[in-house]
Parts: structure tokens; C-alpha cells; sequence
């Protein structure tokens, strides 16, 4: 590992998830006892781990006392199984649930990108539908959504992602290689700056527990987007009187920017839209400190 990916595991831990004890890794910043209205829960996207958010929790910390984060199953630092686990987008909410519960989290306000975009969905949906546990009382102050495909039908997936959810995907990951990993990301994340830096340390995470060649598993989550987008998801968007912000880069080329202004006018009429001018899809990795502005901005009307 690198430095920074090494330093950033020193500072975290391991829980253990289900039946069979697959190991997830876990980090906080700052008091553990902070109420929830100081708390941020985040979420990671694909093909991503909780290391994206690196450059950005010393600013998120400007505003918030507690910020916890960890690493979905089949990512980053936790276990990345064969067998013995689905890549639902339910299982990962009940993995988020289980993070929460471990550290004894009553609520806090939810950030998310990507496919955490949609994990973050199937957990409002829970919220609408009152089944949350009991031990999560304070429940979610707000919701964030940055960059990630909530309107399937909206997003223009790229030819090596359709691959993937096919019978040949598992195929194709055997091939995966960092030129055409570099090649995927740069065409995702749009003309917006991108490091090389910030795409090998995506590389590294998905190097870990050989990660590169199971992303034909990882990303079955947009399965469970075609099934349940309509049916459970988007309603309960429209339906909640949570705080919702609606935060976009628009150099997006796969989750668009026509996205974000169809769950403005179509879905969450309520909900607060920042368009991030000149960010791609990995807005907190191209330009970390123009993110936080965009991301922070919304909290400051908030309690």
C-alpha cells in the first residue's frame, strides 16, 4: 500500500458483518459523542471506498464535530467475497446499518455519491416506510446526493459497465488492467481536471483483495436500480420532508447533469440544487476545496 492508503487504514478499524464475518472497515473523526445534528454519515460510490473522501474531511470538519465513514463490502479495505454475499444494494444498507449501530450512531446527517447515492435512496426508503431501528432514533437530519445515477434511464453508461452486468462481465474483469481502468474513469469523470494521482489511489483500493477482478459483482447494485428505482425509490424522494440537497458537477458523463434538474422539477420538487460548474463525476477528488464550497453551503441553513 502507500503511505497515505496505510496511514489512512492505521486510523481506522475492522468490524465483522453477518453469518460469515466478512470484515468491514470502519473510521471516525473527531467526538464520538457529538449529537446527530453535528454527525455526517458518508458513503462512497463505485468504483470508489471511503479514501475518495480523503482530501475532504479536514473541511467537512469546519462543520461537523463527528464524521464517520467505512468501506461498502467489495471495496476499499473490507472484504471483497466471492461467495457468501449478494452486492444488493439492501445487503449494503444493512451493512451501513450495522456500521451505525457499532458505534452507537442515533442519527446524523447522510452525504453520499455514486452508488452510495443509491444506497442512501433504499435508506430513505426505510425512513418513509418508518422501519428504521429503534436504536436510530434521531434518524437523518438531511440528505445529501452528489454525482451517481438515482434516474437510471438518465445515465449513459459506459460500454465496459454494460459489459460488466452481462454473462460475459465476469469475463471481462479478468482483463481489466490499469490502462483501461484510467481509460473508464477520465471518460466517466468528464473534461474536468482529474490527477493522475487521484486515479491511482482509485486503482490501489481496487487492487486490494484482487477488487479489479470482481467488478462484474460489485456492480450488480444497477440491477437493483432497474427493479426498484420506480417502484420504491424515487417515491419515497418525492414523498419525505427531509432536507434533501441535490449537489452536481456538471462535467459528469455518466450520471448527467440533466440528472440532477429532472429530480429538481420531476421528483423532490423541495429539494435544495447546487450545480457544481466545471466538476466531474469525482468531484471530491478533481477539485476537493470548490466541492466542500458547494457541499458546505447548503448546511449553513440548517440547524
Amino acid at each position: 500500500m502507500s503511505p497515505q492508503l496505510l496511514d489512512w487504514k492505521s486510523r481506522g478499524h475492522f468490524i465483522e458483518y453477518g453469518t460469515f464475518k466478512h470484515r468491514i472497515f470502519v473510521r471516525q473523526i473527531g467526538d464520538v459523542s457529538a449529537p446527530p445534528q453535528k454527525t455526517l454519515l458518508l458513503l462512497h460510490g463505485f468504483p470508489e471506498s471511503s479514501f475518495s473522501f480523503h482530501q475532504v474531511v479536514e473541511g467537512l470538519s469546519t462543520r461537523f464535530d463527528h464524521i464517520v465513514l467505512f468501506d461498502m463490502i467489495g471495496y476499499g479495505l473490507s472484504d471483497k467475497p466471492l461467495n457468501n454475499f449478494g452486492y444488493s444494494l439492501f445487503e449494503q444498507a444493512d451493512i451501513a446499518l450495522k456500521v451505525w449501530e457499532s458505534l452507537h450512531i442515533q442519527g446524523g446527517h447522510l452525504l453520499a455519491h455514486d452508488m452510495g447515492n443509491s444506497v442512501a435512496t433504499e435508506l430513505l426508503a426505510r425512513h418513509e416506510n418508518n422501519v428504521l431501528p429503534a436504536w436510530f432514533g434521531q434518524g437523518f437530519q438531511s440528505i445529501t446526493f452528489t454525482n451517481g445515477s438515482i434516474v437510471l434511464q438518465l445515465a449513459k453508461l459506459r460500454v465496459t459497465q454494460k459489459i460488466l452486468l452481462t454473462s460475459y462481465g465476469k469475463y471481462l474483469s479478468k482483463l481489466v488492467n490499469f490502462p483501461l481502468f484510467k481509460h473508464q474513469i477520465k471518460s466517466a469523470h468528464g473534461n474536468a481536471p482529474l490527477s493522475d494521482m487521484a486515479i491511482n489511489n482509485l486503482w490501489e483500493n481496487n487492487l486490494l483483495q484482487d477488487g479489479h477482478k470482481k467488478s462484474y459483482l460489485t456492480i450488480r447494485y444497477i440491477k437493483d436500480r432497474r427493479r426498484f428505482e420506480k417502484p420504491r425509490w424515487l417515491p419515497a424522494l418525492s414523498t419525505t420532508n427531509l432536507p434533501i440537497h441535490i449537489c452536481w458537477g456538471d462535467q459528469d458523463q455518466v450520471a448527467r447533469v440533466q440528472m440532477a434538474y429532472y429530480l429538481k422539477e420531476h421528483v423532490c420538487k423541495n429539494a435544495t440544487l447546487s450545480i457544481m460548474k466545471g466538476l466531474g463525476h469525482f468531484c471530491q477528488l478533481g477539485n476537493p476545496n470548490k466541492w466542500l464550497e458547494y457541499v458546505l453551503n447548503f448546511y449553513k441553513d440548517l440547524n
